[in-house]
């Protein structure tokens, strides 16, 4: 799927707070696109993380672990990039429908 930023699904605006609460809000709207699709989260096999902040990286992991907490997709992570919207984190993923 295409890149999901850590935006409100309701207003699209950008959550409040910093990276990990970007890439929380990221993790949901793409858990809510797989679930649409008929599948999940763990049919994940590749994830892209794209950071404004390459020093965010710690946090943002944090969360990748709880939401790929039994599976560990594939993952690259980018630093250093202007993100749509001003976000700090954009997160792609590819996965394997059931």
């Amino acid at each position: 799927m295409s890149g999901q930023l850590g935006v409100d699904p309701g207003t699209g605006a950008v959550v409040e707070g910093g990276a990990a609460e970007q890439a929380e809000a990221a993790l949901r709207n793409i858990s809510a696109v797989l679930e649409a699709a008929g599948a999940g989260i763990g049919d994940v096999v590749k994830v892209s993380v794209y950071l404004r902040d390459i020093a965010d990286l710690p946090a943002v992991n944090e969360v990748c672990a709880r939401h790929f907490s039994s599976w560990k997709p594939a993952r690259t992570t980018v630093g250093g990039l202007m993100l749509p919207k001003g976000a700090l984190v954009e997160v792609d993923a590819i996965a394997m429908a059931p």
